[in-house]
C-alpha cells in the first residue's frame, strides 16, 4: 500500500506550471459559487491596481513598482481567508493571460527588420546575463533558482519575465517572499536604468541606432526602456523599441528552454537516472499560455489586425500583468522578505551591470 503523504507531494513536486495547485483551490465548485469566492481578493486587487495607476500616472512612479509597494503593504490583508481564492487567480490566471497578450504587439517582420547582427548580439547578452545571474546567486549560496530568475527576468523583459519564470519554476523550489524580493529589485534597477542611460548614451555620442539598441537591449521593463529610448529621440525610440520586442518574443522559447530543463532534471533525480528519457521528452510539451502567446504572435504576422485591437491587447496584457504582480506581493511574507538584507538584491545587480556592460560594447563597436 502506498503512503498517502508520498501520493501528495509528488505531483506537486512536478507541477512546473500551477495547474494542479489551482485545480485543488478550485475543487469542484459550481461558477456562481467560484466567483463569490474570488470576488473578495479581487475587489481588494482592483482597488490596489487603481492606487497603483493613479500614483503613476501624477507623480511618474513606475507602475509595476507602485503595484508591488502597494501590494507589499497590504500584505496583512492575505491573512483572511475570504480574499485567498481571488489573490490566487491573479498571481496564475492573470499572469498567464497577461503574456499571451503581449503577442499581440509583436510580429515576425519586426523581429527581422532587427537585422542579423544586432538579434545575434542580443542573443549574446541574454546568454551572458542569464549566466552572471546564475553564477552571483550561487557564490552567495541562494541556489540556482534565485539566479534563473534574477538573471532571466533581467535578461529578457524585467517584471513579466519574473512572473513567467516564476511560474516555471514553481513555488515548491522557490519561496513566494523570494520572488517578491527579486521583482522589488528588477523593478528598481530598470527604474533606475531609464534615467541614467540616456544620459550616458549622450555622453559618448551615441547615434540613434545605438543608443536604441542600448535601451532596449539592457532596461528590463518594455515601459522604462521605450521611455528610455524616446527620451533619447525619435529614431532611438523607434529602434529601441524593436529591440525590446525581439527580446520579449524570446520570453517565450527562453521560459519553455527553462521549464524543460529544470523538469527533466527533476525526473531525472527522482528517478535515479533511469527514466531520463521518458522524463526529456514528457517535459517538451509547453504550457499552454505559452503556446497560446506563439500563436498570437504568428496570427499577429499572417493578419493586419486593427489598430484598436492591437491598443486593447496592450491595456489588457498591462493591466492583467499589474494585478497578477498585486497579488503575487499580496501573499508574500513581509517579515521573510526583510530578513532578505541586501545581499538579496546580489544577483540582479549583477544581472543589470552585466547588461549594461554588454549592450553598451556592442553598440559601441558593432551597432
Amino acid at each position: 500500500m502506498s503512503d498517502p503523504s508520498s501520493s501528495r507531494q509528488s505531483p506537486i513536486g512536478a507541477d512546473l506550471y500551477g495547474e494542479i495547485y489551482l485545480a485543488e483551490t478550485l475543487d469542484a465548485a459550481p461558477s456562481r459559487q467560484r466567483f463569490g469566492a474570488y470576488l473578495p481578493g479581487l475587489v481588494v486587487v482592483a482597488i490596489a491596481a487603481a492606487a497603483a495607476t493613479y500614483l503613476s500616472e501624477h507623480y511618474g512612479l513606475p507602475v509595476i513598482l507602485a503595484g508591488l509597494l502597494i501590494g507589499l503593504s497590504l500584505n496583512f490583508i492575505s491573512g483572511d481567508e475570504r480574499v485567498t481564492p481571488g489573490l490566487d487567480l491573479c498571481s496564475t490566471n492573470f499572469l498567464r493571460w497577461g503574456i499571451v497578450l503581449l503577442g499581440s504587439q509583436i510580429t515576425v517582420m519586426q523581429i527581422s527588420s532587427l537585422g542579423l547582427l544586432p538579434f545575434l548580439a542580443l542573443i549574446t547578452i541574454m546568454a551572458l546575463v542569464i549566466f552572471s545571474g546564475v553564477l552571483a546567486a550561487r557564490a552567495l549560496g541562494q541556489g540556482k533558482y534565485v539566479g534563473l530568475l534574477a538573471g532571466g527576468a533581467t535578461a529578457i523583459c524585467g517584471a513579466s519575465a519574473a512572473l513567467a519564470i516564476y511560474a516555471v519554476i514553481g513555488r515548491d523550489r522557490l519561496d513566494q517572499h523570494r520572488f517578491t524580493f527579486t521583482l522589488v529589485g528588477i523593478s528598481l534597477a530598470s527604474a533606475v536604468a531609464m534615467s541614467i542611460y540616456p544620459i550616458l548614451a549622450q555622453q559618448f555620442d551615441f547615434t540613434d541606432r545605438q543608443a536604441g539598441f542600448l535601451m532596449g537591449a539592457a532596461i528590463h521593463d518594455v515601459a522604462q526602456s521605450l521611455g528610455g529610448g524616446f527620451s533619447f529621440s525619435r529614431g532611438a525610440g523607434e529602434v529601441a523599441t524593436i529591440v525590446k520586442l525581439t527580446r520579449v518574443t524570446l520570453l517565450a522559447p527562453v521560459v519553455a528552454l527553462i521549464g524543460i530543463a529544470l523538469g527533466s532534471a527533476a525526473t531525472t533525480a527522482s528517478a535515479g537516472g533511469g527514466g531520463k528519457n521518458k522524463g526529456f521528452m514528457a517535459h517538451l510539451r509547453l504550457p499552454w499560455f505559452i503556446t497560446a502567446f506563439f500563436a498570437v504572435v504568428a496570427l499577429n504576422s499572417l493578419v493586419d489586425m486593427p489598430e484598436v485591437l492591437r491598443e486593447y491587447g496592450l491595456f489588457l496584457s498591462k493591466a492583467l500583468l499589474l494585478l497578477a504582480v498585486i497579488g503575487t506581493a499580496m501573499r508574500s511574507r513581509l517579515d521573510a522578505l526583510m530578513s532578505e538584507g541586501w545581499q538579496g538584491l546580489v544577483p540582479v545587480i549583477v544581472a543589470t551591470l552585466v547588461s549594461f556592460v554588454a549592450s553598451f560594447l556592442f553598440a559601441l563597436q558593432f551597432i
